[in-house]
């Protein structure tokens, strides 16, 4: 330990402090305009100034490191009028104005703070920018503090405002672009969030005022669980922050989770429960729509039995409410028939990790980015679908990781990369074995770790030889010599940290394209230690949490298999569950299409917009008798086939828990009361219950009741109390108050014992070939603006920044169909057609094309395939032939 004295008090300190980092720890303040926690420090405002004992002249406290034996001074009067100095010369130029306005800046309190005044106008720059629909920009209040620049190239990685010229010509701007809409501004707000004077600042605390009261809780966004701190002006959302020490999010934020708030105002949102009749949604009492539901449910089970009913429940909701919706399908319906929207993304990842290695969830958390050495991205596009995740992976390849990028597209991440296998769409497997064969020929497996932790190696090795990279290049798009320098580049680094998304899974053999990837991980030894492992990005904020709370016919809450686990639920609950092999989601439109379902309540999930080969599943969901819509605002489903309607509260009306990607249980606190008559899922769940006679076992105070129970029944999340996840980020297995959380799994053994067993997987052709009527692939996916069918981010001001799907196309592809920028084209496959406007990219190959699927109104999956995963059933979103026609 270090002993250092401050202001005449002896302190200890650990080693590897700064001085300015010393002192916040004793809750000593000193004043700094230049400096964030998150950045590089920097020592440019001098307001930071400390005397040291030996010392001539003060030092920056935030660039200097602590030392044993200092002989600290922060508040001298000649340290006062230095500072005083420093800040008048900032004032000398700047808006007395904005200094009364908005007197809450940290500028504006050091001005008042030291008693300088602030002199007027910026004559040198007082350029005004408000193209950007979120971010004002107003450069006469400009310090050159450099935060915007630093924390955009830090910790962003977007490299969008740039220092011009210098001395008294010094200005920053956008590097690229007439203003900062048209630059490479990804709208995450990171520059507004740092900025110290308001030069940069967010316009919905212009319009709406400053926050009266802040409420930290969990984005309700993609699965990598940032932590934010919402700011309310009475029951009105009016700023989004991040959580500077944050652990997942490190003090950062997306376009989406920092801006797309506001649809919880909306003038759309539903806040009154509705009973369709004669055709026309009409109000009803909560009375009146729960005795209506009750009784047609109970109608449908005394005539066709339970298992004519499905229950679906929602990544948006909590993890105390998935668990109560599967609850009330086994313990109240008494069906098995309960799925989620991980059936339609992630679940392929969870049946084969689980069948390979025990644990269908990520291997190891986001921390590991930053140890990894070789980062390799699969079918994934995290700077867009998981922007947080992709800032530091963005900030891991600068300085100094490797990257491998395996994905169709020309991703943000693949210019990056050291290498991009564009491998074509369908053809995962191929390019697995092939990397596995290359790594077996070059004799660059880990045979000690094999010997310890693998089975079937020998038969592995056979099989897998057969795939040399000469054998399937031609297939699966991407060159020999490149799949075998992929392969020495992810096996000779160690550790290797792998990374993958719906490019893998959304396929026909999306299961075992996880399978595979877990193949590479055992023979390259990488899995069990930190860096390295086999890690999904999981789509939507809970959809891992909505799965592994039992929203899954197979399983009940902690992903325990149904046979294995039913009696402790029997004992807990007091009531038999159901032995009938419950119904997937796809197996429930199967069953509606055949009139064998009559009902489906889904909540917070738009099956009749998001689901493939729509169709297909506009005729299923107009077979069945009663449909059930839980949710915000009148989704596709309920607007053509919803029978009753039951207003949902939103993630800021609600409290909770989520589980992100990297299987942290994070909480979800309540920022505002719902409106109307809206309620939180879980109390809808629980009236439901009670008015069909079940509410003994939906007898709950609160959300933390609900959790304590599932702590109960799931024995690796017993250490995740309320209490301490309002101050530890902890990875299940958990279990115990006093157990640390795991954040690598497998690191001596799997669940399932001492070794994994290397699967062979051959590799088989989608159903979906192009032919001669439908020469082109077409790949569906998510922007970065938009969050899946748009409920929630097509009611802000996402909308400018995105404003609309479009067909991305080659310029190749363009020329020969006579297209250019903003044409509409008719996309036509076997199963259906759309019409969206045109975009040509650099970023596609010839002969596939892309598309996003966030409005509702151009129905993208009119022509996605029907074709299914052959294990789990997941649509094949990322595979359609089609043809293209211009639309004159």
């Amino acid at each position: 330990m270090l002993q250092v004295i401050i202001n005449g008090h002896k302190h200890s300190f650990a080693d590897g402090l700064s001085i300015m980092q010393a002192l916040a720890s004793i809750d000593v303040d000193v004043p700094h305009l230049c400096h964030d926690e998150r950045l590089k420090p920097y020592g440019g405002c001098r307001l930071c100034v400390v005397e040291i004992e030996g010392e001539a002249r003060p030092v920056s406290s935030c660039n200097t490191a602590l030392r044993d034996g200092m002989n600290i001074r922060t508040d001298s009067v000649a340290l006062q009028n230095l500072r005083k100095t420093n800040l008048q010369l900032m004032a000398q130029h700047y808006p007395d104005a904005a200094v009364a306005a908005e007197p809450e800046r940290p500028l504006h309190r050091y001005l008042q703070q030291y008693g300088v005044t602030a002199q007027g106008a910026n004559e040198k720059d007082n350029w005004r920018d408000d193209s950007h629909p979120y971010i004002a920009v107003d450069m006469s209040r400009c310090i050159y503090c450099y935060r915007c620049v630093r924390i955009c190239e830090e910790v962003q990685g977007q490299f969008v405002w740039q220092v011009f010229q210098r001395g008294e010509q010094t200005h920053i701007r956008p590097q690229t672009g007439n203003n900062l809409f048209e630059s490479e501004c990804v709208s995450c707000g990171a520059c507004v969030d740092t900025c110290p004077s308001g030069a940069l600042a967010d316009k919905t605390v212009q319009r709406n005022g400053t926050a009266e009261c802040w409420t930290e809780t969990t984005c309700v966004y993609c699965a990598t669980g940032c932590q934010m701190s919402v700011g309310t002006r009475g029951q009105k959302i009016v700023q989004i922050r991040p959580v500077v020490n944050a652990a997942v999010n490190h003090g950062h934020l997306c376009a989406k989770g920092r801006y797309a708030f506001e649809f919880t105002h909306a003038e759309d949102r539903v806040t009154t429960p509705m009973i369709r009749q004669n055709g026309a949604w009409q109000p009803a009492s909560w009375d009146e729509a729960l005795a209506f539901t009750a009784n047609r449910l109970q109608e449908i089970v005394q005539r066709d039995g339970p298992d004519a009913i499905g229950v679906l429940g929602s990544a948006r909701a909590t993890n105390e409410e998935n668990f109560l919706a599967q609850k009330f399908a086994r313990a109240v319906l008494g069906t098995n028939n309960v799925d989620c929207c991980a059936r339609v993304c992630h679940t392929p990842t969870a049946a084969a990790m689980k069948r390979m290695l025990g644990t269908g969830a990520a291997t190891n958390c986001f921390d590991d980015i930053e140890q990894a050495t070789c980062i390799m991205l699969v079918g994934c596009n995290p700077t867009e679908n998981h922007p947080i995740v992709g800032a530091r992976i963005k900030q891991a390849v600068l300085n100094g990781a490797r990257l491998i990028v395996i994905d169709p597209r020309q991703t943000e991440l693949a210019r990056y990369a050291d290498l991009h296998l564009r491998v074509t769409p369908g053809h995962n497997i191929q390019l697995f074995n092939a990397l596995a064969c290359a790594i077996l020929q070059a004799q660059l497996e880990d045979a000690a770790f094999i010997r310890e932790r693998a089975t079937d190696f020998d038969a592995f090795r056979e099989f897998v030889l057969q795939y040399t990279p000469e054998s399937v290049a031609a297939e699966c798009g991407v060159p020999a010599a490149m799949i075998r320098d992929a392969a020495r580049l992810y096996a000779g680094s160690k550790p290797a940290m792998c990374f993958h998304g719906l490019g893998v899974t959304e396929h026909t053999q999306g299961t075992q394209g996880v399978m595979a990837l877990i193949n590479l991980a055992l023979i390259t030894g990488n899995i069990g230690k930190a860096g390295s492992g086999i890690n999904p990005l999981r789509g939507q904020n809970n959809v891992q949490g909505a799965a592994h709370m039992g929203c899954d016919p197979g399983i009940l809450a902690g992903s325990q298999n149904i046979h294995d686990a039913r009696e402790k639920f029997e004992a807990a609950w007091q009531c038999a569950l159901p032995t009938q092999h419950g119904l997937n989601l796809l197996d429930m439109m199967d069953a509606a299409h055949a009139g064998k379902l009559k009902a489906l309540w889904a909540i917070g999930y738009d099956v009749q917009d998001t689901l493939a080969d729509m169709n297909r599943t506009a005729g299923a969901l107009h077979k069945l008798e009663l449909v059930i819509v839980q949710d915000l605002f009148l989704n596709e489903t309920a607007r053509t086939v919803g029978t009753v309607f039951f207003p949902a509260a939103s993630v800021f009306e609600r409290d909770g828990t989520f589980m992100n990607s990297d299987r942290r249980v994070q909480r979800v606190c309540r920022a505002i009361e719902p409106p109307g008559e809206a309620w939180p899922d879980w109390q809808i769940i629980c009236a439901l219950a009670d008015t069909m006679g079940k509410g003994n076992l939906f007898d709950y105070a609160d959300a933390e009741e609900i959790w304590n129970e599932v702590r109960q029944l799931w024995p690796q999340g017993a250490g995740l109390s309320y209490l301490r996840l309002a101050s530890e980020s902890l990875h299940w297995p958990c279990l115990a108050e006093n157990h640390p959380g795991t954040p690598v799994l497998h690191q001596n053994s799997f669940v399932i014992g001492k070794q994994a067993a290397l699967q062979r997987i051959a590799f088989e052709p989608s159903p979906e070939q192009r032919n001669q009527d439908f020469p082109l692939l077409l790949i569906t996916g998510r922007n970065i603006y938009h969050f899946n069918a748009g409920t929630m981010t097509g009611r802000t001001d996402n909308t400018v920044l995105s404003d609309s799907d479009y067909l991305e196309i080659s310029a190749a592809d363009a020329a020969s169909l006579q297209l250019q920028n903003g044409n509409r084209a008719k996309i036509t496959s076997r199963h259906g057609e759309i019409i969206l406007p045109v975009r040509i990219s650099d970023r596609m190959q010839t002969g596939q094309l892309f598309t996003t699927f966030h409005y509702a109104a151009l129905k993208v999956n009119r022509v996605t395939s029907p074709y299914r995963d052959n294990m789990v059933k997941a649509p094949e979103y990322k595979r359609t032939a089609v043809r293209v026609e211009r639309l004159k």
